[in-house]
């Protein structure tokens, strides 16, 4: 399409969209935020707890570690990679930090849990998962660890202040400071350019992989971080702790939320608002009685609309 279709002169001279293309860049940017919205006022008129204050901040903190989790790989994805580990290592840090914490101060059981997410992120790959996993089932020796009787290992995450647990207030801090590094610093820009053309980031000065190591070294430490804030909620864990829900609920939500898999484009909020869908078709399933062996057919085909309406919008704006 030549580009006289599609732009006309605003104002100032400025090139601006016409009527199509702009509903299409509208869409496209909002992407996931419609659906979601449906589904909340769905939910908000067809169940009486939903729209509570309990009810909703139950789901943020129930959401806590998955967000965490989720804005780092949004960085990952951006940049043209894709991390596949982080369920093993959100397993792994849950089981050390609870297993240290049977006898070890509080504090150093979350450092240390954390620790070990940022040094399994270097050599993150699927094949690395598997070894980590290993190394989960051994700290345990395949068994569960309960902490109920060191409840001081329970503060990281349930210590509540203005009503919010920690666990929450955790997730906001965290998926705040990585939205700034990825829309208002340079290793942002360097991350988009990575995802988008590595050739020629590389030729324009990018240290490509540099930047793809940062975001995987964020990501195992947001997976290993929010592996210790639900082992600190729960007062236990496992190495076989949901690991591959936890990866396809993770990516799911970047993806739905309209960051692209193949890099080069997807926005902090988008990753928010897609995690926080994919937990209240869940929440609204408990909430309604719903049978559960339903809940997956309808997340997978309320996804496809929403993936759907992502890919007509770009369809359109091209």
């Amino acid at each position: 399409m030549d580009q006289q279709d599609v732009t006309v002169r605003s104002a100032d001279g400025s090139p601006s969209l016409r009527p199509p293309a702009a509903l299409a860049t509208g869409l496209r940017r909002a992407g996931i935020l419609y659906p979601f919205l449906i589904l909340f006022i769905v939910l908000s008129v067809s169940s009486g707890p939903f729209f509570t204050k309990v009810n909703l901040l139950d789901i943020l903190d129930q959401q806590a570690s998955t967000l965490i989790i989720a804005a780092a790989g949004t960085l990952v994805l951006v940049a043209g990679g894709i991390d596949l580990s982080v369920g093993a290592v959100y397993a792994l840090a849950g089981v050390t930090a609870a297993h240290l914490a049977l006898f070890a101060p509080p504090g150093v059981a979350v450092l240390a849990g954390v620790a070990v997410g940022l040094g399994v992120a270097l050599i993150a790959t699927l094949a690395m998962s598997f070894v980590v996993s290993g190394l989960a089932s051994l700290v345990t020796g395949g068994n569960l660890v309960i902490d109920y009787a060191h409840p001081g290992f329970a503060d990281l995450a349930r210590t509540s202040f203005l009503t919010v647990n920690t666990s929450t207030w955790t997730m906001l801090a965290v998926v705040v400071a990585l939205a700034v590094v990825l829309s208002r610093t340079t290793a942002g820009r360097y991350m988009y350019a990575s995802g988008s053309n590595a050739e020629a980031a590389r030729l324009s000065g990018v240290r490509v992989q540099g930047i793809k190591l940062l975001t995987f070294v964020l990501s195992g430490g947001a997976a290993a971080l929010g592996g210790v804030i639900d082992a600190s909620r729960v007062l236990s864990a496992q190495a076989s702790n949901g690991e591959t829900t936890l990866t396809f609920t993770v990516l799911a939500g970047i993806v739905v939320g309209g960051t692209s898999i193949l890099g080069g484009e997807g926005a902090m909020w988008r990753t928010v608002v897609g995690v926080l869908f994919i937990a209240l078709i869940g929440n609204g399933f408990d909430l309604l009685g719903l049978n559960p062996l339903y809940e997956q057919i309808a997340l997978g085909g309320i996804l496809l609309i929403a993936v759907g309406l992502d890919a007509w919008s770009r369809l359109r704006q091209t």
